[in-house]
């Protein structure tokens, strides 16, 4: 089996426990008037996991394949291509999620987004910069004023609550 149809695979497989996750174990501990709401906490991780589960049985199966064309990613190849890249983000990502609640959203998010622009070759840093804070802003705007969802804006140490 090609190295995408094991990754489908795998990807398959974690679907289907965030999917089990999220239709039988989530919403077992919602309060009573939350029960007859539309829509409840796990709405979005079950439309993410059916999502993920089709698109998973579309690689496993092969359905996406026809010809191999010039830029497919050859598996025999692998280490020619920019695994720094790849594994830089994904400590990115790492620390991203480590760092969200004791550096802020807006540090964080802002920070996770320049340095990932940086990683993947942008070399225009303003506008990476207006772009980052402006992203970030509307963000947490959305979040924190229309959806009501606390995010702790700045650090712990500046007395953010």
């Amino acid at each position: 089996m090609a190295l995408d149809r094991w990754i489908g695979l795998v990807l398959l497989g974690v679907c289907l426990v965030y999917g089990y996750t999220a239709w039988f174990t989530m919403d077992g501990g919602l309060a009573p008037f939350m029960q007859r709401n539309p829509i409840w906490p796990s709405t979005f991780p079950k439309v993410l996991s059916i999502m993920g589960i089709i698109a998973s049985l579309i690689i496993v199966l092969g359905f996406e394949k026809g010809e191999a064309k010039i830029g497919d990613i050859d598996y025999r190849k692998l280490w020619e291509y920019n695994l720094g890249q790849a594994l830089l983000l994904l400590v990115l990502m790492a620390a991203y999620a480590l760092l969200l609640r004791p550096a802020g959203f807006l540090i964080s998010t802002s920070g996770f987004l320049i340095l990932g622009s940086v990683i993947l070759g942008e070399r225009r840093i303003l506008l990476t910069l207006i772009i980052a804070a402006v992203a970030t802003g509307i963000v947490w705007y959305l979040v924190q004023v229309v959806l009501g969802i606390f995010l702790r804006p700045l650090p712990l140490f500046l007395g953010a609550t």
